[in-house]
């Protein structure tokens, strides 16, 4: 049969329904072949579509996409990710990319980044727009680059231009430019900003550039685009002084926009690192290549790593003040935050302060591997809440607060089975130190005294963007700090580290981000220099991934990101930073004061 398909895109009415319209035909899976002029598509479903050459994917996925509510936004074809604009002039193995997926939302927001600097363009001319960071629940902090925020009505028909655009059904074309014609061309509009990007690319040897233009609005975008503003249906501007939320959707009901979350104290660490950044001059990456090129670098390093010692300080300092009240301190955040060494450069703080702290391991208190919960594939389920048994731990701890002896447990991995462990009393002068997934949790500790108890969320919340449009996401720098360290220190490689993520950030998501704004300080591991540090250990492992492989894809994406990065030698990193936790050679591996003093009232 022939199914006629009219140039629109994915599941929704074609525009322009007189246009010339190729023919798309889905092909019989049995029978004899026919001679054919044809090219063809195929799934790993065994489905085939043909249509006639030049056909783009877009016009191959109207008549594929049969689920309005996973719209396509792009394709996999033979292995590799690409736009949807594409067009077919030999037969290819084809799988689809919709909203659901990661990259298909990274094109969705991405897209919804293009949309509303055309709008800014339109109604606002000569101000540029500023996406910081995300909120963490489907939203983008942005800001205008003018002495006064949005007024409610300038908002309001900034969401209005944005939905005439999407209304119109305009495309988004991508345009391949001579790397230094477009550099040329930003320059001439006054944007140093992302002429200097495009001019560190071309020093590395870039030869082209992708420009994206909607309407009359065209700009440089680091990664793929839908093909046509009418795909971003989804969307709404939200008031957020100083400046204003782009709120979408959430790739689990990607054609459903849910409430906005607010995360207020996260949203306040990420303007304190952005303004920390501008004073010192590194408020994006042309600017840190920059101060590479000019053999400064160190002098960023050493203040980096000085502002984490201040915090560090500044936490400590807190804890210590309230010494006769807090007892126990727990330690939360997402993988490859730099948890360990910061709990120890913490407690080499509270050591300065005059108080011994002590640190205890969450999983000494796992019940027995039989008991252990399962997922929904019926596999044990080691993140969950109630892998830990909860009584045990509230009364211990309790008991330790209390100032009395206790045995703790010791969790056997290799038997599964609990086994007697150390002999703890604690004084006024200890700090009962726990570092794990579930510190943010209220629910794990509810029977311990809430005023007793300081919480601290950890996690690399990445300030340092491309530009003003182009972020570097935290989830990117934790992923490639895990990648190095995972290679180094456990002998996993990419590929494995790669495979693994999706399973760390379903734990995530169900265990740490809905309780950060639980804790009482967060700490921002992040450091502006780390990606350059992390660009010549992650590219060789990255480009050990095999071919025609999803890892590929994501490594692929990867390299892109840090081929930005002037790289920079790891031996400027100090030896007790965080980032040596991922690279190696940190001072702190081995510094466990609380089994070093012994006036400390611990036995084995």
């Amino acid at each position: 049969m022939s199914i006629r398909v009219a140039n629109g895109h994915a599941g929704q009415p074609a525009s322009s329904p007189s246009a010339p319209a190729p023919s798309v035909e889905r092909m019989a899976l049995i029978g004899p072949a026919q001679p054919r002029a044809d090219v063809q598509v195929r799934f790993p479903t065994g489905e085939i579509l043909q249509g006639p050459p030049g056909t783009t994917l877009e016009e191959f996925a109207c008549v594929a996409n049969t689920d309005p509510a996973q719209p396509i936004v792009a394709a996999l074809v033979e292995g590799e990710l690409q736009e949807l604009s594409l067009p077919v002039y030999r037969d290819l193995e084809v799988s689809w990319v919709d909203m659901s997926s990661q990259d298909g939302m990274r094109i969705y927001r991405r897209s919804l980044t293009c949309l509303l600097a055309t709008a800014v363009s339109e109604l606002h001319p000569g101000v540029r727009v500023y996406v910081d960071y995300s909120m963490t629940y489907g939203g983008l902090f942005c800001h205008l680059g003018r002495p006064t925020p949005l007024t409610p009505a300038e908002l309001a028909a900034l969401e209005a231009r944005m939905h005439a655009l999407v209304d119109a059904d305009l495309p988004i074309q991508r345009l391949e430019l001579p790397i230094e014609q477009a550099i040329a061309e930003f320059q001439g509009r006054g944007d140093q900003e992302k002429a200097s990007l495009l001019a560190a690319a071309a020093a590395s040897g870039k030869r082209e550039v992708a420009i994206y233009q909607l309407n009359a609005y065209r700009n440089h975008f680091h990664g793929y685009m839908t093909p046509n503003a009418g795909y971003l249906r989804w969307f709404s501007l939200i008031p957020y002084p100083p400046g204003f939320v782009l709120h979408y959707p959430r790739r689990q009901s990607p054609t459903q926009l849910g409430p906005f979350q607010d995360v207020p104290r996260l949203g306040q660490v990420f303007q304190e690192y952005r303004d920390w950044l501008r004073r010192i001059g590194v408020d994006n990456l042309p600017a840190l290549n920059r101060t590479i090129e000019d053999g400064r670098i160190r002098e960023v390093v050493l203040v980096s790593e000085a502002l984490h010692e201040q915090r560090i300080a500044a936490i400590a300092g807190v804890i210590a003040r309230h010494s006769d009240q807090i007892g126990v301190v727990l330690i939360a955040g997402p993988s490859s935050s730099g948890k360990t060494t910061f709990a120890r450069r913490l407690a080499v703080q509270l050591l300065a302060n005059g108080l011994q702290p002590v640190a205890l391991g969450l999983d000494n208190w796992f019940v027995d591997r039989q008991h252990t919960p399962r997922d929904a594939e019926g596999n044990p389920d080691f993140e969950a809440l109630q892998a830990i048994d909860l009584a045990l731990f509230n009364q211990q701890l309790n008991q330790l607060m209390a100032g009395h002896t206790v045995t703790l447990p010791h969790f056997n991995f290799i038997t599964g089975q609990r086994e007697p462990g150390e002999t703890l009393a604690i004084t006024p002068q200890h700090v009962i130190l726990i570092e794990g997934i579930h510190g943010l949790n209220p629910d794990l500790a509810p029977q311990a005294p809430a005023d007793r108890i300081f919480r601290i969320y950890i996690s690399a919340l990445t300030q340092l963007n491309l530009d003003r449009h182009n972020r570097v996401s935290t989830t990117d720098t934790r992923m490639l700090r895990r990648i190095v360290r995972d290679a180094a220190r456990r002998g996993y490689s990419a590929t494995d580290t790669i495979g693994r993520w999706p399973s760390v950030q379903r734990g995530e998501w169900q265990w740490i981000f809905p309780f950060q704004e639980n804790a009482d300080v967060m700490f921002n591991s992040a450091l502006a220099y780390e990606l350059a540090v992390l660009r010549p250990l992650a590219e060789p492992l990255l480009l050990q991934v095999e071919p025609d492989t999803p890892e590929r894809v994501e490594a692929d994406r990867l390299l892109s990101l840090l081929r930005w990065f002037t790289p920079i030698s790891a031996e400027l990193v100090p030896d007790n930073s965080i980032l040596r936790e991922f690279i190696g050679g940190s001072i702190m591996e081995d510094f466990t004061p609380w089994k070093r003093r012994q006036n400390d009232r611990v036995t084995g």
